[in-house]
């Protein structure tokens, strides 16, 4: 525990003191700012945060590989990760210590589109339950994302090739369900459960619904452990 601990705080600190992290982290919000302001402007547009979170995920897909593509590709590259596996640090603490560094930074960006929430509130009227749902499925989607961009560095020692892995596959995964329109039957409700969008899209009506709440959570701990695999297959290359 104490070097999961430690693993932790050094790559929230290493998070904090890039001015890369704030370039993007910069980004996003500007993004989520313009088409928030777009959403509310509408003619008899709704007081409400289900646009603002739809492209928030949506720039998510491409914001959690940016944070995880250096957790374990630059470890890789400068050959530091062979030295972090001989220690006496066992593979999870290393993947989860990372993860959970990554998990900091991304809430951080996320916290501070509850700018846009305040301004909702002193300018309308939202319903606060839907606005509740939708900042967890948020965050919920947020982690699974960076999951799947944390399984992405394990596979490669380039920065880029690793980010373009992890976005791959959340696109996959955000997109699937537009597969599902043409098909019918069993195969369209099972790329219809398989979409993150999808399941989103529940709590930012206002449902949590707990079959969601099990998928995000598989999706973090399948991607968790496939990143942890991956990482013990290197002690025997």
């Amino acid at each position: 525990m104490n070097n999961l601990l430690a693993i932790s705080l050094k790559e929230t600190r290493a998070y904090f003191s890039m001015p890369s992290a704030y370039v993007v982290g910069a980004m996003f919000l500007i993004l989520t700012g313009v088409f928030f302001v777009f959403d509310v402007n509408r003619p008899f547009a709704e007081a409400g945060v289900r646009g603002l979170i739809y492209w928030a995920s949506f720039f998510t897909v491409f914001l959690a590989p940016l944070l995880t593509m250096r957790l374990l590709a630059e470890e890789q590259k400068m050959g530091t990760l062979e030295l972090l596996l001989t220690s006496p640090v066992r593979e999870w603490e290393v993947v989860v210590g990372k993860y959970i560094a990554g998990l900091a930074m991304l809430s951080a960006i996320q916290a501070v589109t509850l700018y846009y929430v305040l301004m909702l509130y002193m300018f309308g009227d939202p319903d606060t339950g839907p606005v509740f749902s939708a900042y967890l499925g948020l965050v919920l989607h947020g982690a699974a994302a960076l999951s799947i961009g944390l399984l992405g560095s394990s596979l490669s020692g380039n920065q880029i090739v690793a980010a373009v892995v992890g976005t791959a596959f959340l696109l996959i995964f955000s997109f699937i369900s537009r597969v599902s329109s043409v098909v019918e039957g069993t195969p369209a409700e099972f790329l219809n459960a398989l979409s993150m969008d999808s399941r989103l899209s529940d709590f930012t009506r206002g449902i949590i619904d707990t079959s969601n709440l099990v998928y995000f959570l598989s999706i973090i701990a399948i991607f968790v452990f496939l990143t942890i695999r991956s990482l013990e297959t290197r002690r025997w290359r």
